[in-house]
């Protein structure tokens, strides 16, 4: 007996140092992925420029779908694969689930304690539970779908009656503008009880304000300074930048706060059943888990982040249906098949509109608001395609590869809405949002939002291109959101079969 004791011993430590030795090995003889030659201290940095999306999609096609570069002394990943995002999200997603820490956002995110910044935690799962359930769950949307409602038929409201006395006489219009507007309205509403634009809007000037810090916030955008990547450069840059920073930063403190303010003094009582109302109510029952820091936090990430992306969509949809107007025909032609002439358009009609809602998808898959993803941060070392990422190596995840790559799309660069028509899907894979733990919450807000000022301009009016000459397609350069670099002007009027609702508007 005791000889087999023995041998069960050997045996079974023989096992063991064998595991041990292929661990080991497998460690060993791991390999960081491809990488084109670098140089000393800078890196790869001399490889990229803006927009940073397209030169990284150029460094893939020489060198492969995933990529490991080096920005100074951070260690980055490009992944530019279907296949490998979904090894990222699935088998490697809590280890990736962290935010780089960058020095040029630290003000701004509060020491990258919000929703967006904050590393994967206790503190993050927090937030996300509460965006997630108590603002942006599906059943709080649907609570809010009347006011989306109204909001459309206003702004429809206010370009009839912006428009010349003679309705069959075009119009100009900024669509960015508009589309800004309507979306701010929206989700200022959700947030506050506020409305900033229109005839009973009194905040003009706070509008305003907002807009311009808004686009400061965006322009500070992580890794967008040299000090993110050369540690000795922080206390140069920030000797240059602190205060620009300390001055976006009051702003948006002070902002945010007036907001919970008023609605804390019950200014108006309607305004208890917006979101900051819903928290503030919670704040009662406990005030530890819901202060005004975690209020302003959310109110200000929802509300900054959403107005501009979905803004920027409306307008890029916008662009496309103007460059095809047989596209922007048939989405008129669907709308006034399955909704009439005698109503106008509701947010309930989307589900039954698959062509409206192709559309959108195929915008989103030519014009991602953020064709790079946020960048995630590896926590532990991982084996990604094969390959060994160490930790703290800063991610990539190249969207704008992945939606023109030719293995997945046909004819990749085309506008063609009819890939995604009545639910088919060309391609596999559309990552607008992104994709994981940390995919963005607001997506349903977004896409309602999108549905709805587009299906409303396409049943109400009719919409043409300034001059004989494409609308411009250019890209802006700025930050992680991608714009378009020259607003859109288009031409519109009523269309004459829904000149009566219109009126009575």
């Amino acid at each position: 007996m005791e000889a087999l004791h023995l041998v069960a011993i050997f045996l079974l430590s023989s096992l063991f140092l064998k595991l041990v030795f292929l661990t080991s090995k497998q460690k060993h003889t791991a390999k960081l992925p491809p990488s084109p030659p670098s140089l000393p201290i800078i890196g790869h940095l001399h490889l990229v420029k803006k927009p940073l999306h397209r030169s990284l999609s150029l460094l893939s096609a020489q060198y492969g779908p995933i990529l490991y570069l080096r920005f100074g002394h951070r260690p980055v990943l490009v992944i530019s694969s279907p296949q490998l995002v979904e090894e990222c999200f699935t088998t490697n997603d809590v280890a990736l689930a962290n935010r780089p820490n960058f020095p040029s956002v630290k003000e701004l995110t509060n020491n990258y304690s919000n929703l967006t910044f904050s590393n994967y935690g206790p503190s993050w799962r927090h937030l996300r539970k509460t965006v997630t359930v108590q603002i942006l769950s599906n059943h709080r949307l649907l609570l809010s779908t009347s006011a989306r409602n109204d909001e459309a038929r206003y702004l429809a409201h206010r370009l009839f009656v912006g428009s010349a006395d003679d309705k069959s006489t075009f119009n100009k219009v900024n669509v960015k503008v508009i589309a800004f507007e309507f979306v701010l309205n929206v989700v200022m509403g959700m947030i506050a009880g506020k409305r900033y634009y229109g005839e009973e809007a009194k905040d003009w000037e706070e509008a305003r304000r907002f807009r311009q810090m808004t686009g400061e916030m965006f322009a500070l955008a992580p890794g967008s300074r040299l000090m993110d990547f050369f540690p000795w450069l922080r206390l140069v840059d920030s000797i240059s930048s602190l205060r620009q920073l300390k001055s976006v930063v009051k702003k948006r403190t002070e902002f945010s706060q007036r907001l919970i303010d008023e609605i804390r003094k019950g200014i108006d009582a309607q305004k208890k059943k917006t979101m900051i109302g819903d928290l503030l109510g919670l704040q009662e029952r406990e005030p530890g888990e819901y202060n005004d820091d975690l209020i302003r936090t959310l109110s200000l990430s929802i509300l900054q982040a959403g107005t501009e992306t979905s803004s920027n969509t409306i307008e890029w949809a916008m662009s496309l249906l103007l460059n095809n107007p047989h596209v922007l025909a048939k989405a008129q032609h669907e709308i006034d098949t399955v909704v009439g002439r005698d109503r106008l358009l509701e947010e309930s009609d989307v589900p039954s509109l698959p062509y409206l809602r192709a559309i959108i998808n195929e915008t989103l898959r030519l014009h991602p608001a953020a064709p790079l993803n946020l960048p995630h941060e590896s926590a532990a070392d991982s084996i990604i395609g094969g390959y060994k990422i160490p930790k703290g190596t800063t991610i990539f995840i190249n969207i704008h590869a992945i939606h023109k790559d030719p293995s997945i799309w046909k004819d990749p660069t085309e506008f063609k809405p009819e890939r995604f028509e009545n639910g088919k899907v060309e391609g596999l894979w559309l990552l607008p949002f992104g994709m994981g733990r940390r995919k963005c919450p607001g997506e349903g807000l977004a896409i309602k939002m999108i549905a709805l000022a587009l299906g409303t301009w396409i049943q109400c009016f009719e919409w043409e291109r300034i001059g004989a000459n494409e609308v411009d397609m250019t890209e802006g350069s700025s930050g992680f959101t991608v714009g378009k670099a020259v607003r859109l002007d288009a031409m519109y009027r009523p269309r004459p079969e829904m000149v009566p609702l219109l009126v009575g508007l």
